[in-house]
């Protein structure tokens, strides 16, 4: 089904994408500097990274709901005008409790993210809204990755509240840019609140809707498995932080890779077809791995380029689980989203907590590909499953 509602531009997903992802991390470079000028322990001033992922978990279940009641445009606006001044609240202050405050007051900027998938899928059929989240994904993909590198040289040139000068500027010109871009895609409002918060039962009750969420939370399981147990899992290799960086990155090369290829093919193929695929490829990129480990090959790409393949795997197929959770009720698409995101995020940090509990120094190279083989292999059930669900509704929706 098409819709007729005006989309916002691609770039405007893309910047509002970007600005909900790079804070999380911007600013850890200039960690110990904060912590001097506060005057407080290093592990004080790093609840900025834990509080504002809390806080942002937590929105993800509200302002879905509040953008399917009172538009996206609103949600995305305010979220944007409350970050800003959260942001110069962060450069103005000069003790540690205030700033940790404003930090989680930041965080509403997190799930516009979901907001603004959710607008996508407004303004699109099912296919060509995974397309054009694949697009948008990879702006999510890389500002993470970019954002502590140039966190780090605003620090060294400017000192810490370098990086909070330009999350405002940013802020700025993107509330500037949705202000005139984003007109309102929610076509048809809810009329209450409550009546969102009401329908959450009919999307936990949806097995459709469960089958997308599960298969988004342990595709993000295999990522932040691979976080937890990267570091671990590569000691024997003796490698250097900075080059253990580079190699780390490259499970997000995978996904910025994986990401294009949906953004451009998506739309070509069946929804749970780019689904499955790209589950597949994350199951036999991990085997590789365990093959290799198994033979005895010692070699650092041996762990990371297999790694690879499940990063690519993810840029596939989270595009289509995103449009395939928030189709399941189209007059819940919003508060899809953000249930959806936040689904997966705890799947995540689950897989994540469950991979530091089981490795080892001796386990560690195949622990790892475990766990996340593991996590793959959910995924692909849930893939799967949802792919048959979806052919059973389409064969009784024609007798």
């Amino acid at each position: 089904m098409s819709k007729t509602t005006t989309a916002p531009h691609l770039v405007t997903l893309i910047l509002l994408s970007a600005l909900g992802i790079i804070p999380i991390n911007i600013f850890l470079p200039s960690l110990p500097a904060m912590a001097a000028e506060f005057g407080v322990g290093y592990g004080v001033v790093g609840l900025a990274l834990a509080a504002y992922a809390a806080v942002s978990a937590c929105l993800q279940v509200v302002m879905g709901p509040l953008s399917d009641r009172f538009g996206r445009r609103p949600v995305i606006l305010w979220g944007l005008a409350i970050f800003i001044v959260a942001t110069i609240g962060c450069i103005m202050v000069s003790d540690v409790r205030t700033f940790l405050a404003l930090r989680m007051v930041q965080a509403v900027i997190a799930p516009t993210y979901a907001v603004a998938l959710a607008a996508i899928r407004d303004t699109t059929s099912r296919e060509d809204a995974a397309s054009r989240i694949g697009y948008v994904a990879m702006a999510w993909a890389l500002a993470p990755m970019l954002g502590p590198s140039l966190g780090g040289f605003l620090d060294q040139m400017f000192g810490w509240r370098a990086s909070f000068w330009f999350l405002a500027i940013v802020g700025i010109g993107v509330f500037v840019l949705c202000w005139f871009d984003l007109r309102e895609t929610n076509s048809n409002p809810s009329s209450t609140l409550a009546e969102q918060f009401r329908a959450y039962p009919q999307l936990l009750g949806s097995n459709r809707f469960w089958a997308y969420s599960l298969c988004m939370a342990f595709s993000i399981g295999v990522f932040y498995a691979f976080l937890a147990g990267a570091p671990l899992a590569a000691a024997s290799f003796d490698l250097s932080p900075t080059t253990l960086g580079l190699y780390m990155g490259s499970i997000t090369v995978g996904f910025m890779s994986g990401s294009f290829i949906a953004g451009r093919f998506a739309h070509r193929f069946q929804l749970t077809a780019m689904l499955v695929w790209g589950r597949m490829v994350a199951c036999a990129g991990l085997l590789l791995g365990l093959v290799l480990w198994a033979a005895g090959v010692a070699h650092v790409w041996a762990l990371f380029g297999p790694c690879m393949f499940a990063g690519l795997s993810n840029g596939l197929s989270m595009p289509a689980a995103n449009a395939g959770a928030m189709s399941v009720r189209p007059h819940l698409t919003g508060s899809a989203a953000g249930l959806a995101s936040a689904i997966a995020v705890a799947g995540g940090a689950a897989m994540a907590s469950i991979t530091g509990a089981v490795l080892t120094p001796d386990n560690a190279r195949y622990g790892m590909l475990v766990v996340m083989l593991g996590s793959a292999a959910i995924a692909l059930a849930a893939a799967l499953y949802a792919g048959r669900l979806e052919r059973s509704s389409a064969a009784a929706s024609r007798q």
